[in-house]
């Protein structure tokens, strides 16, 4: 174990040695070395059913994460990668019934749509459409919570968005 402890680093240290490029990351981006920017648009909430608060949320919940894990820097508008979209759904349904026909719990979902842009691989670029969603016990009115269900979906899709356009899965 001792000598895969010494081994590994040198055969890191090697490889560097003759050129190859190793490119690693702890938050799962693998972002090319010549990508400097990305840009968020405004993302409307286009549902029938809409939250005041989840247009800003979505947008300002993937500036973060970009911000906070890659070295790009966010620009008004085309970056490198850049990021467009809108809120196409956003329901409240029925996701579990007792068996004398009572809900026990509530579902909210949310659906984007997204475009992403890769100016410096066009071939990366996609349209993808991203669901999540949370349970809710059915005693509760959506409108007791929403303020906080809408954050924690909103992280799941966000992450979900980074993952499709930050790395190679």
């Amino acid at each position: 174990m001792k000598r895969l402890r010494i081994l590994i680093p040198l055969g890191l240290l090697l490889l560097s040695a003759c050129g190859v490029s190793i490119k690693y990351s702890l938050s799962g981006a693998s972002i090319p070395a010549d990508a400097k920017t990305f840009s968020v648009a405004y993302f409307p909430n286009n549902a029938t059913m809409v939250s005041p608060i989840l247009s800003s949320t979505m947008t300002d919940a993937l500036v973060d994460i970009f911000t906070r894990r890659t070295r790009l820097v966010q620009v008004d508008e085309g970056g490198d990668f850049a990021f467009e979209g809108e809120i196409v759904n956003y329901t409240s349904t029925t996701a579990s019934v007792s068996s004398d026909d009572y809900a026990l719990l509530n579902r909210l979902t949310i659906t984007v749509k997204v475009r992403f842009t890769n100016v410096l691989d066009e071939s990366a670029s996609w349209n993808k459409t991203f669901t999540a969603y949370e349970d809710y016990d059915s005693t509760l009115l959506l409108t007791e919570v929403e303020s906080n269900l809408i954050p924690q979906i909103v992280d799941k899709l966000v992450t979900d968005i980074f993952m499709a356009s930050a790395s190679n899965w």
